[in-house]
């Protein structure tokens, strides 16, 4: 009997103990809980409890010279998204299948996104106001009034589709400008997001007077562009039948700009895409087979579509950039514009022991002033000045006409100029170079340029937007022209205006005459790199001349059709 009542004594010590022991523990726990982890521990429940939404903010406006022709808006769309939490469970897969069918979407995707243990998920973005009022009704018929959130959002629209499309570019999935002006000018475009955060109790419900709070977005700023809509329209309407009449394999690129402010008037590749459509291929051909192709193939494909080739591609101007030649000789006062018999083709010249054929070697020009010289596009007589002239002197007329660096223009993806270092050209080189050979440039460095004649003789630099909107004052910021160096005097330059009127008028250029204009213009052909098979033709102009409005270059890439040039040239004798 003793023993048994000391064993339930020991037993009743050992459960006070364990007992007083475990109390020590819950206290020092719940004081380690309250008074150390407190502030973290109240952070992590309201982070539980808080939701953030995004609401994306409207991106700015983007339209042509006049200001009254929209290139780019944003329009009203709407983001659905849930939180799970606050849907009833046995509502969940219903809810389910109406957002499956409502949005196109997977069922058992969206129905994983609904059993989440989270307090937000989004459904699908920038959809129409039509489907969402759809799924507001339902909602109501189905009496779900919590857990489901229609936002506002906004989507990119180009009312014009391609127009412009190389200048424009276009946004992602996200708003966010890829390409062109889109691209470059994204974070004066984009704007600011706004918020939407709620907070609920533990079961998921809103409370008190913070169950939501608008953060409102601020909208992005406008921009007002340089380009003339209706003659950005002529321009493209006018290449693409040039190159589908002439077959040009590689299509080609016009560039028209204004020579006494440096606004690009116009800018236009050919092919070119649809800016509300820019994953699809701009190839019926291809269209067919795209399903087909590996995501690699779609991408250099894509990429090569939205590449802007009048910037981002070199090319050799061949006759083209006789005009630098003439210009820096009569700035050097080795020439005279009309002086008679100052030159003399024989057909050839021979240059370091090689002998370069002029491109009517056949039937050589004879007797020559420089005027006569740049209608006929005789290489011998360029060949020779540039020898006067020296590698020095001309490389530092390539410099101050901007061909040894980038323009500048307000565009992505801008390439250089291809030249051999001054130190390694010899006098074959400078001849090659004299006659618009044997090196590559821009398009866009070429028809700034001749804007540099047409401005008489003063550079200036490239731009395609002139005014930046502030999307909450209205305020207008204007950018002004960006005016550099006197390249050649304007003597000069009206000499070289002069000499290019009669390349239109009598010259290889007459093609190019239009009634009642005095247009002044230089045509060049070369080679499409060495041994290719395949040749670039050229054009570059000014109007009018006596008070030049507009410069510009057409450029076609290895036309191959009815219209293109009949004779083919050796790399020699290319040029005219």
């Amino acid at each position: 009997m003793l023993k048994n009542d000391l064993s339930a004594k020991k037993r009743m010590i050992l459960f006070l103990v364990i007992f007083f022991i475990s109390c020590i523990v819950v206290t020092v726990r719940l004081s380690y809980l309250q008074f150390i982890k407190s502030a973290e521990l109240q952070a992590k429940t309201e982070e539980q409890q808080r939701s953030t939404r995004q609401v994306g903010a409207r991106r700015g406006t983007i339209y042509d010279s006049s200001e009254e022709t929209v290139l780019a808006i944003s329009s009203t769309v709407y983001t659905v998204t849930v939180n799970p939490m606050k849907i009833p469970n046995e509502k969940k897969e219903m809810l389910a299948k109406k957002l499956a069918e409502t949005f196109e979407l997977e069922y058992e995707k969206v129905l994983k996104r609904l059993k989440k243990k989270s307090s937000i998920e989004t459904i699908i973005k920038r959809q129409n106001k039509e489907k969402t009022d759809d799924l507001r009704i339902w909602m109501e018929e189905n009496e779900i009034y919590a857990g489901i959130n229609i936002d506002e959002d906004t989507k990119r629209y180009y009312p014009f589709s391609n127009l412009a499309s190389h200048i424009i570019g276009f946004c992602g999935s996200d708003n966010q400008g890829l390409e062109g002006i889109e691209a470059k000018y994204d974070d004066i475009l984009s704007g600011k997001s706004g918020k939407i955060n709620s907070l609920t109790d533990a079961k998921g419900q809103s409370f008190g007077d913070e169950g939501e709070n608008y953060i409102e977005p601020t909208d992005g700023n406008d921009l007002v562009l340089t380009i003339d809509s209706n003659i950005q329209a002529i321009i493209q309407k006018h290449l693409e039948e040039a190159c589908i009449d002439n077959a040009c394999t590689d299509g080609g690129s016009i560039i028209a700009m204004n020579p006494q402010n440096g606004d690009i008037l116009a800018l236009a590749n050919y092919p070119n895409y649809d800016l509300n459509n820019p994953y699809i291929p701009n190839n019926e051909e291809l269209k067919n087979v795209w399903g087909d192709l590996e995501q690699v193939q779609k991408s250099n494909y894509l990429m090569g579509m939205w590449r802007n080739k009048a910037i981002a591609d070199t090319y050799e101007p061949g006759s083209t950039f006789k005009l630098v030649t003439a210009s820096s000789a009569l700035e050097e006062k080795i020439a005279e514009v009309d002086k008679s018999g100052a030159f003399a083709c024989t057909g050839s010249i021979e240059i370091a022991g090689v002998r370069i054929k002029c491109w009517r070697y056949y039937r050589p020009h004879g007797s020559e002033s420089l005027r006569e010289a740049l209608m006929n596009s005789c290489n011998p007589v360029f060949i020779g000045l540039g020898q006067k002239i020296g590698k020095e002197k001309y490389y530092g007329y390539l410099e101050k006409f901007g061909f040894l660096k980038k323009t500048g223009i307000d565009l992505p993806g801008e390439a250089n100029s291809i030249f051999l270092k001054e130190e390694k050209v010899g006098p074959v080189e400078l001849a090659t170079i004299s006659f618009g050979q044997r090196f590559e440039v821009t398009p866009i460095q070429m028809v700034t340029m001749v804007s540099t004649i047409a401005n008489k003789g003063k550079y200036v630099k490239p731009r395609l937007v002139k005014k930046i909107i502030n999307s909450e004052t209205g305020e207008a910021n204007e950018i002004e022209p960006e005016y550099k160096n006197q390249v050649i005097s304007e003597e000069t330059a009206n000499n070289v205006l002069s000499m290019m009127e009669s390349v239109v008028s009598e010259g290889t250029g007459k093609n190019a005459k239009v009634v009642g204009y005095r247009i002044g213009g230089k045509t060049g052909t070369s080679e499409d790199g060495v041994n290719t098979g395949k040749y670039v033709t050229s054009f570059i102009g000014v109007a009018n001349v006596d008070n030049p409005k507009i410069a510009i270059l057409i450029t076609l890439y290895n036309p191959t059709g009815e219209g293109r040039t009949s004779r083919r040239w050796s790399c020699s004798t290319i040029s005219r």
